[in-house]
């Protein structure tokens, strides 16, 4: 087998050196444009996880590149004059040209040819040359091969919006090291850490409008490197920034990042030879993370250790290169989500620097949300026990010194004249289960058992205040006496019993009204259109515009002003009601494509009066209904309003905008934004993953300057604690886990061995028991 990689980097020469270690009898060929051992950048940081994926690989190599590892546990964070620094997070540096040294004399040794000085302009006519069976394009962020066959693999190239620049010094940093300044303009940030016994890399990073307004672009090399040598003098205590980009005139130093996604990895070209070969994407060229979470040149060494492993699995060879794209791929999204947070925090430094440090430096640590609060833990438990004690002073607990702190989803939080007695909250989950808008024995043993289950909140299910403002059927009402008492049952037990606060989502169901229930065709239209004689009739909808949310569903009819004063009272009245049940919170629901968030979007408002175009005026009706609910809602008592933060297709609400309408509800007196995103029309594709809805609360909240509430794929404690101790939301909305288990708060602060929540008095002997059981479990 005749092999070709183009590019001679990290992932280009692992790859060569791996295949010629699997197959000694195969021609392998590296070829590079640069002269032998030349190369540029400073140094790259790999985790001890990834060293030891390198170990299992190729010993040898894994051997030679750990013993020219600078080792550090520690990350320190310089911020307003303060640090603070925690340990246990095992990162090692290496020179990037010592490291392409290193596998250079290994693939040598192994017999692979390596061609310097060699700018491959045609890969065709080189792999005829050749006679390659397998080109692999390894030739960088800039990639000729991936530009020439763009077809093929669809590249998205998303350039992003800070300049930064690659620089080193003598300084050696003890530490991987965070320092950020504050100038007239804005804020910079330095990535700074030791690679070898002299020498440190130094980032300098920060928003191209920041680098624009100090006139960076306009500077020669040596001028820019001067302002970053005065702007960073603190931290370099006298030593001089290098460049080692001569070959770069002005300002061209300073470089925006360009996240590159393909859609496909592998193109087979005809040769003019007659053959059919593959050529196939790796590393930077196939994908890009940003440097901030230190894994790009980890995934152009996983690419070469993953391909090889499918060549060693067998089978011909579109079939190994098939199964090395499809699980690539996989792993390549993790840390490219991850990436992308961590790209965001940096890109809006502004964002959190109302924190102080301690806030601040967690916030950092945890910005990708591969960071956990438990890992934390296990990286440096003193640290992070410290700043749960300073989180839950700020909370206003006093903890003994020989107590642990608790953790952050069971602080308490106070907002108006209600205190809730931790984070979690039970979401509004719709049940389906009343008649006629009344809930019964059903609502009572539903929410009552999550009120016993250790939630500070609990929500009832979107609610309407009329009967054509309802989902389904099923959904419940507060338009009467009945339904009023109903509700008041409720709210009695869970004060009673519970001990906890209960709110109620207030939503009109507008363009998805009339539908089945959930576990029938959710969101589709009562079937009664089709004779059968037991469905419940349709009933008339109405929204912003008359424009369906479906094919199946009915057009609603476009509200008049008429329409609007009604809804208007009536919500009016079921918040008098609301307040007449004991209710302690209130919410409006705006999002998900009801009734007023089809005001909201801009897929679904198509109106030409008052109330549609620009944002302020699709937001002007919904802002009419929460001002009049909020003006007979108890004062004392907080009132919320959930928002759909990203419609998640072309032409809809963004979170910009969402950061806009938050602006202008809180100004109407709105305490908390309920974050949620997507459901607005059907051609939402949302991008899932585990609290993918987070960074929309995290906006918001520290933007804005609101109190938000995240909820999306929450599953675990350690979501909420992280959420809530980087201070990305004041609350945690719980959904489908309080379905499957409604005590998943005592639950979740059992398997922590937190002592901080109480249970009800019946279930001590329970509780008891399970601590014993979890406390063996943990030390077995």
């Amino acid at each position: 087998m005749n092999i070709l990689c183009i590019g001679g980097g990290p992932a280009g020469l692992y790859f060569g050196l791996l295949m010629k270690r699997q197959r000694p009898d195969a021609r392998v060929v590296v070829v590079e444009r640069n002269r032998p051992y030349d190369t540029f950048g400073w140094g790259v940081v790999f985790s001890d996880a990834t060293l030891d994926h390198l170990r299992t690989a190729d010993a040898p190599t894994a051997a030679e590149i750990g013993t020219a590892f600078n080792h550090w546990d520690d990350i320190e964070v310089f911020f307003k004059g303060r640090s603070v620094r925690s340990s246990g997070h095992g990162f090692c540096g290496i020179g990037r040209k010592h490291l392409l040294n290193i596998l250079q004399a290994r693939c040598q040794a192994l017999g692979v040819e390596l061609v310097f000085e060699t700018d491959v302009t045609d890969d065709q006519a080189l792999a005829v040359q050749m006679g390659a069976d397998l080109v692999i394009a390894s030739d960088g962020i800039n990639s000729r091969i991936r530009q020439r066959y763009a077809d093929t693999y669809q590249p998205d190239i998303d350039t992003r919006h800070c300049r930064f620049v690659w620089l080193g010094t003598r300084k050696t940093f003890d530490a991987f090291t965070f320092a950020f300044e504050q100038t007239e303009h804005g804020w910079f940030q330095a990535h700074a850490y030791q690679f070898d016994a002299q020498t440190s890399t130094f980032i300098v990073e920060t928003p191209e409008p920041v680098w624009k307004a100090h006139g960076l672009d306009a500077m020669s090399q040596e001028e820019g490197i001067a302002f970053c040598e005065r702007l960073f003098a603190r931290h370099l205590d006298g030593h001089a920034l290098m460049s080692n980009a001569a070959h770069l005139r002005g300002s061209a130093i300073w470089i925006r990042f360009p996240r590159v996604i393909c859609g496909r990895w592998v193109h087979w070209q005809d040769l003019p030879d007659g053959r059919r070969v593959p050529i196939v994407l790796m590393g930077d060229a196939a994908h890009t993370a940003h440097f901030s979470i230190g894994s790009g040149t980890k995934l152009a060494l996983e690419d070469a250790i993953d391909l090889t492993e499918s060549f060693a699995a067998g089978g011909s060879l579109q079939t190994v290169l098939q199964r090395y794209e499809d699980h690539r791929r996989v792993e390549v999204l993790k840390i490219q989500n991850a990436a992308r947070n961590s790209t965001e925090w940096f890109e809006h430094v502004e964002r959190y620097t109302a924190m102080e440090i301690e806030q601040f430096a967690y916030s950092l640590l945890t910005r990708s949300q591969r960071i956990s609060h438990e890992n934390l833990r296990l990286r440096d438990r003193t640290w992070l026990e410290g700043y749960e004690r300073w989180l839950a002073a700020r909370a206003g607990l006093a903890v003994p010194a020989d107590r642990p702190p608790p953790p952050p989803m069971l602080l308490p939080y106070r907002v108006r004249g209600l205190t809730l007695k931790n984070r979690i909250v039970v979401s509004p989950m719709a049940q389906y289960s009343a008649e006629d808008g009344v809930v019964g024995d059903y609502h009572l043993v539903h929410l009552g058992a999550r009120a016993l289950g250790g939630a500070g909140l609990v929500m009832v299910e979107m609610t309407s205040p009329t009967p054509d403002g309802r989902i389904t059927p099923g959904c419940p009402g507060l338009w009467n006496d009945t339904q009023t008492a109903a509700f008041a049952r409720v709210v009695d037990f869970a004060h009673r019993h519970g001990h906890c606060a209960i709110g109620l989502q207030l939503g009109h169901s507008g363009p998805k009204g009339s539908t089945q229930r959930g576990w029938e065709a959710i969101d589709e239209p009562l079937p009664n259109a089709d004779g059968r004689p037991d469905a419940p009739p349709n009933w008339p909808l109405l929204a912003a515009s008359a424009i369906p949310y479906g094919p199946q569903n009915q057009v609603p009819r476009a509200m008049t002003r008429a329409d609007m004063d009604r809804i208007r009272d009536a919500f009016v009245e079921a918040t008098r009601r609301a307040a007449a049940a004991g209710f302690d919170w209130l919410e409006l629901h705006c999002a998900h494509g009801y009734l007023l968030s089809s005001f909201l979007c801009p897929l679904t408002n198509r109106r030409d009066d008052a109330y549609g175009g620009s944002l302020e005026n699709r937001c002007r009706y919904p802002l009419e209904v929460f001002a009049a609910m909020r003006a007979v809602w108890p004062a004392d008592r907080p009132m919320s309003v959930r928002l759909s933060a990203h419609d998640w297709a072309p032409g809809g609400n963004t979170p910009d905008d969402a950061v806009a309408m938050a602006r202008l509800f809180q100004a109407a007196g709105c305490d908390l934004i309920d974050v949620s995103s997507g459901q607005t029309t059907r051609d939402a594709r949302p991008v899932y993953g585990r609290m993918y809805q987070t960074p929309f609360a995290d906006r918001i909240r520290n933007e804005v300057g609101i109190a938000t509430m995240a909820v999306g794929a929450i599953t675990e404690a350690d979501h909420a604690n992280s959420i809530v101790a980087a201070g990305r939301a004041d609350l945690v909305a719980i959904a489908r886990p309080h379905l499957a288990d409604p005590a998943w708060t005592l639950h979740e602060a059992a398997r922590l061995g937190s002592p901080w929540i109480d249970w009800p008095l019946p279930y001590l002997s329970g509780r008891d028991q399970l601590y014993r059981e979890l406390a063996r479990q943990r030390s077995a």
